[in-house]
Formats: structure tokens, C-alpha cells, sequence
């Protein structure tokens, strides 16, 4: 292994934690387990899927008086996106005295471990919760629970180990205040580093002889800068691509560009027509935006995977990968999306429907990247409905998802957008099927209509996920759904 010239620093229950001669790919679990001897933290999956790896990731509170906490699959984040952060482990909950965080305790009261390979990632993942939920309700706790896999007890004791523990809510925070000096010393630059002649210099995290490097700018013109000079760098923003890539494809880019620590993109812009989010706004936090005005896009997300992957996985990441079965693509689409794409100091809008121009091949050009995802707030009469459809209703990969707006205007169906994920290369318009309904009473639109405009949209192609004949089916029938659903309720409240 090349011998690196940059440190990776972060804090570690009171102690700043040095990681030096590390790959730039070297993941935060194989670092605990390896270098540190933290072998609660375990690895299932490897692909962020079973929660035996869950640990919880700090960074300061906007006072800069405490932490703010996030649980992440270890298993799939790179080491070198610590820089500047803190973190704990199952290791972390022991007090000064011995004794176990409420959760644990509880867990051993209540049964809740047999065979305990799972466990510290579920207590993980429970501490988490608590730590800004001491009363939580089933539901949340489940929730919570959704990405940890258990295949001995059942969760029936362990969520009743979580409700005990709820019941000592005075000793649910966890110790972290010698944390936070150290998090203000480690804590990395804002601005960006100069030259004499006044240009960008992008300090890496990690570098090694020949030159590949680790980098973490703090601001969107390092970003633009770093993409200039090396377009083909690998950009990073919560890993659940790159990571299963570093893990399964044994994929070792040369140049990564962590986005994390850019302000500009973690923020969501709002006007009186729409809402511009950064390319680093998590699934969480656009959840949490939508849950109101979009319900239906917010429960597809929620849908989307676990807790800890939908607080580090991005809006723009998802939109950038570009796989053909991607949940978010069909509601941004079906709500008139538009994209921000930046290459150095130029800017353009690119409508997300022409975003895409065939299998994960876009019309990005050359360190050209996101910026920002912008959508449109919800007008006066619009309807927006949206399902996915997959085998397993809680965190699998579609069969597909569809998406819809329109409004009714004289009972007729007008401006409507219709958007798949699953039926072709990319996510898609519809634009066949939207001429079969528009100007349409949603009595009018026959079944057979919808079926031969499917045919002659879409390639018939079986699937690992379904194939072509319930594809078409389900394509068919979440049309009619959606709109006879709106008819209905029109017509109860008349």
C-alpha cells in the first residue's frame, strides 16, 4: 500500500482517534474491527442491508455546544469521510462505572438476544432513536428497527425491550460531552485553501505517492474547481453506491470527492414556486419536507430503506446513479423536476425528464455535476399519487413505481404527468399513456386504451424483479387506481 502523506482525525468516546497508512476506500467498519479491536460492530451484508454494522456518526450542533447523531451502516462508509467528526460504538454505551446503557440492560431483561450476532447494531440503532425520542411510540420504534435483520428471537422482545428502556429516560443520553472541544479542534476548514496567486488548493484528506487522493472541500467552487482538473473523479455523498461498489466490485477510484462537508449543497433554498435542494440533502430531511404537501412521494421514500441509509443516501445521488428501478426519479419527474448543473462557474437547468439518455447514461458532460434538485410546489387543484410496487413492501427494489399528476377541470382529466421507474433503461415520461388520458374523464379511459399505449411505449423484457406480462399488468392497473381513487373521493364529497 502507498504510504499516505494526510491523517484522518476524529473523535472517538473523549479521545482524538489518528488513522494513518489508510486506503482512501478503507471502510469505517473494517477500521473499528481491524486497527481499533471494536468488534461489536459486525459485518452481515457488506451492502448496508442487514444492520449488524450500525454505529452512530456525530458532528456539532449548530451552537457548537453538543452533537448531533445519525446511525450509518459501517459497513459501507469510507473512513476518510470521518475527518472532523466523532463516533460511537456498541463499545461507546458503557458507563464509567460498568454499568449498561437502559437499552442494553433491557435487552438482557427482556430476551431480546440469542445467538447476538445482530445485537449491537439493533441497540445501536435503539440508542439512536432515544437520543431524540425518549418517549417513542410502536410504530417509531419499528421504524427505527426496519434495517436491523433478526433471525433468532423475533422482534416481539426486542420492542419490548425498548419500551422498558424508555421508562429511565434520565440515563438514555449518551456521554459525549469531552466530545465536543475535541470536535471543535479536529473540526475541518470552511474556506478553501489558496495559492499565492490566489488559486484553489483542495487539501486531501488522504494521498498517496502516485497521486490518488481522498478530498473533502468545504465549499461548491472547490467542488467546481477539484471536477475541472480531474472530471473523472468519483463523487461521494452518502456512500450506498460507491460503498457496495468498494465492496462488492473491489472498485478503487482514483480521485473521490466527498461532498459532505459542503455547506452550500446540505441546504434546501425555498421560493414561492419551488424548493431548490442541495445535492446533499438526505432522504431523511426530504422526507420530512414532503410529508405534508406530497404524502405519497414521502412514503415511496420512507419505503426506500432503512433509517440509516435514508439519513446518509442523497436526493441528487439517487437522480445521479441513474438505475433503471430508481424510487425517487418517477415522483420528481411526475412533478415537473428540473435539475441545477454546474461545470466550474456556468450553471444550466435541465428539465429531469430529458435528464437521462439511456442505461445509467445522462447528459452530464465532463466535471459537470449536480447542484441542486428543484421542485416545484404543489398549484391550486393539482393531484399527485404515487406507488411502488415490489415483492417485499418494506425496503426491496421495485418491480415498479409509478407516479402521477393532473388536475380535474369539468371532470376532465388536464396536464397530466405520468413517470415509471422499471419499465425501460432510465426512469421515464409516459408521454402515450398521458395523451390517452388527457381531456379524459377518468370514466372514459378504458383499460385496453392503456394497455396498447404500454405496448407501444415500452420494450418487453422479462426481469429478476417480475417480468414483462405483471410489469405491463401493474403499469396498467396503478394508472386506473390513481385516477379512479380521485373520482371517488370528488364524488363522496359532493
Amino acid at each position: 500500500m502507498s504510504q499516505v502523506t494526510n491523517t484522518v482525525r476524529f473523535v472517538l468516546d473523549g479521545k482524538i482517534v489518528e488513522a494513518q497508512g489508510v486506503r482512501r476506500t478503507t471502510t469505517v467498519l473494517d477500521y473499528l474491527r481491524e486497527q481499533l479491536q471494536r468488534t461489536g460492530t459486525k459485518e452481515g451484508c457488506a451492502e448496508g442491508d442487514c444492520g449488524a454494522c450500525v454505529v452512530m456518526v456525530g458532528e456539532l450542533n449548530a451552537s457548537g455546544q453538543g452533537v448531533n447523531y445519525k446511525a450509518v451502516n459501517s459497513c459501507i462508509q469510507l473512513l476518510p469521510s470521518l475527518d472532523g467528526k466523532s463516533i460511537k460504538t456498541v463499545e461507546s454505551l458503557k458507563k464509567a462505572d460498568g454499568a449498561l446503557h437502559p437499552v442494553q440492560k433491557a435487552m438482557v431483561e427482556c430476551h431480546g438476544s440469542q445467538c447476538g450476532f445482530c445485537t449491537p447494531g439493533i441497540v445501536m440503532s435503539l440508542v439512536n432513536l432515544v437520543q431524540v425520542n425518549p418517549n417513542p411510540k410502536r410504530q417509531e420504534v419499528s421504524d427505527a428497527l426496519s434495517g436491523n435483520l433478526c433471525r433468532c428471537t423475533g422482534y416481539s422482545p426486542i420492542l419490548e425491550a425498548a419500551s422498558k428502556a424508555c421508562g429511565n429516560k434520565a440515563a438514555l443520553k449518551i456521554e459525549d460531552a469531552a466530545d465536543v472541544p475535541l470536535l471543535k479542534e479536529i473540526l475541518r476548514a470552511s474556506t478553501p485553501t489558496l495559492s499565492l496567486e490566489g488559486d484553489i488548493i483542495v487539501q486531501p484528506v488522504v494521498r498517496t505517492r502516485k497521486g490518488n487522493e481522498f478530498v473533502s472541500p468545504a465549499t461548491l467552487a472547490e467542488v467546481a474547481d477539484y471536477l475541472v482538473k480531474h472530471p473523472t473523479a468519483t463523487l461521494l455523498a452518502g456512500s450506498t453506491e460507491v460503498g457496495l461498489q468498494v465492496n462488492k466490485q473491489f472498485s478503487r477510484p482514483d480521485h473521490i470527492v466527498y461532498l459532505g462537508n459542503v455547506a452550500e449543497l446540505k441546504q434546501v433554498k425555498e421560493t414561492a414556486q419551488a424548493w431548490h435542494i442541495g445535492a446533499v440533502v438526505s432522504l431523511t430531511e426530504v422526507e420530512t419536507l414532503v410529508a405534508k404537501v406530497y404524502p405519497d412521494f414521502a412514503e415511496v421514500l420512507r419505503r426506500f430503506g432503512s433509517p440509516p441509509i435514508r439519513s446518509t443516501a442523497t436526493l441528487a445521488g439517487n437522480i445521479a446513479n441513474g438505475s433503471p428501478i430508481g424510487d425517487s426519479m418517477p415522483c420528481l419527474m411526475a412533478l415537473g423536476s428540473t435539475l441545477t448543473l454546474r461545470r466550474g462557474d456556468t450553471t444550466r437547468t435541465v428539465s429531469l425528464d430529458k435528464f437521462y439518455t439511456g442505461q445509467k447514461q445522462t447528459v452530464l458532460q465532463a466535471g459537470e455535476f449536480i447542484e441542486a434538485v428543484v421542485l416545484p410546489k404543489p398549484q391550486s387543484g393539482q393531484v399527485f399519487r404515487a406507488h411502488k410496487v415490489s415483492k417485499r413492501f418494506e425496503q426491496d427494489i421495485s418491480a415498479t413505481c409509478a407516479a402521477i399528476t393532473y388536475t380535474l377541470k369539468a371532470g376532465k382529466l388536464s396536464g397530466v404527468k405520468l413517470a415509471y421507474n422499471g419499465l425501460a433503461p432510465s426512469p421515464c415520461r409516459a408521454p402515450k399513456l398521458e395523451a390517452v388520458l388527457e381531456g379524459k374523464a377518468p370514466s372514459e379511459v378504458k383499460a385496453s386504451d392503456l394497455d396498447a399505449a404500454i405496448a407501444a411505449s415500452f420494450v418487453a423484457r422479462d426481469g429478476l424483479r417480475a417480468t414483462w406480462a405483471y410489469r405491463s399488468l401493474v403499469a396498467r392497473n396503478l394508472v386506473i387506481d390513481f385516477i379512479e381513487e380521485q373520482t371517488q373521493q370528488t364524488t363522496e364529497v359532493a
